[in-house]
């Protein structure tokens, strides 16, 4: 099933001595907070269907004067509706306000293109039925923030507004923590550090995110060396200060120190081999690390202020069983 929204306009006007030199996308994201997120409205406004005193502004940077008109042009879309699946969910906590998954590799966040049903948005329809936020749009209800396909670990999904824009505006202000472990190849040194690199889509293929972009979106990672495995492969902890897609898998190689087993942006196969065989690994565990499936990665600790209840939550998920034998194996 599909449902049709049809085009929208919607006109503001600079009123007030606060709003005078406030940028354009700022203005429009404090005008329409709870409908539309900053960077969608900055994406409307690099289409050109924002106009300024009927001037299309294609710059949020730009600078509102008194009694200035805007007018806003919301295209038409085409959404289709997931539909309710009885998915198996590791729900590691719930309330009436949100609840926090421990994701499976290999299940697909939210319908897409090649994905449209068994996804974890299908499963929370069935699990939570119609009380789960629309903020985030017709096809990823409820819906704070991702994790790539093939990562697993803990997310945070909202059942109602006030749940999505508390922790929607914790994620923007960075103050909701999420820490990763990778199994990557060598050691990272110093063996604490920060990534500081932009990122944005790679120019040759829209599915992969480069560092080499000259107008890519701020990134930082940090990261610490949690285990050394004699310095052919490490287990690293990685703190989010950002969330790009993607970002800790081009970080770190960027850096030379690519993730076991990732499909996109891992070490080529025979630097993987040269490694295990440098490892001196036995025949058992050079095969767990040259056959694993996915990127080792896992969302291993959240942590956040509760949006209704006020109070510091603080969750971790063990290692799934693919990760935990691929440690085991050095």
């Amino acid at each position: 099933m599909t449902i049709d929204i049809p085009e929208k306009k919607i006109s503001l006007r600079v009123e007030t001595d606060y709003d005078v030199g406030a940028r354009l996308d700022k203005f429009l994201a404090e005008q329409l907070t709870g409908d539309y997120s900053r960077a969608r409205l900055q994406g409307l406004i690099k289409e050109g269907a924002v106009t300024v005193n009927t001037i299309v502004q294609k710059k949020g940077s730009m600078k509102l004067e008194m009694h200035d008109g805007i007018e806003i042009v919301i295209p038409p879309v085409k959404s289709a509706v997931p539909q309710a699946q009885d998915i198996p969910l590791d729900i590691v906590y719930e309330d009436n306000g949100l609840l926090v998954i421990n994701k499976q590799a290999g299940l697909v966040v939210h319908p897409g293109a090649g994905n449209h049903d068994g996804t974890l948005v299908n499963a929370l329809l069935h699990h939570c039925g119609d009380s789960l936020s629309g903020i985030g749009g017709v096809a990823r209800p409820g819906i704070v923030h991702r994790l790539d396909k093939e990562t697993s670990g803990l997310m945070i999904v909202a059942k109602h507004d006030q749940a999505h824009q508390g922790l929607s505006a914790q994620l923007a202000d960075r103050s909701l923590s999420r820490v990763y472990h990778a199994m990557v190849l060598k050691t990272p040194m110093p063996p604490v550090g920060k990534v500081d690199m932009a990122l944005g889509r790679d120019p040759n293929n829209r599915l992969k995110m480069t560092t080499r972009q000259r107008n890519g979106r701020d990134a930082v990672t940090h990261y610490k060396v949690l285990r050394d495995f004699s310095g052919f492969f490490s287990l690293v902890e990685c703190r989010l200060e950002t969330g790009r897609t993607h970002q800790i898998r081009v970080h770190m190689q960027a850096i030379g120190h690519a993730l076991v087993g990732d499909p996109v942006y891992g070490a080529q196969a025979t630097a993987t081999q040269a490694m295990v065989k440098r490892a001196d690994l036995s025949d058992e565990a050079a095969k767990t690390v040259l056959t694993f499936p996915r990127q080792a990665l896992h969302a291993k600790e959240i942590r956040f202020i509760h949006p209704v209840m006020g109070k510091e939550m603080r969750f971790e998920a063990e290692y799934p069983a693919d990760f935990a034998g691929l440690y085991s194996s050095f």
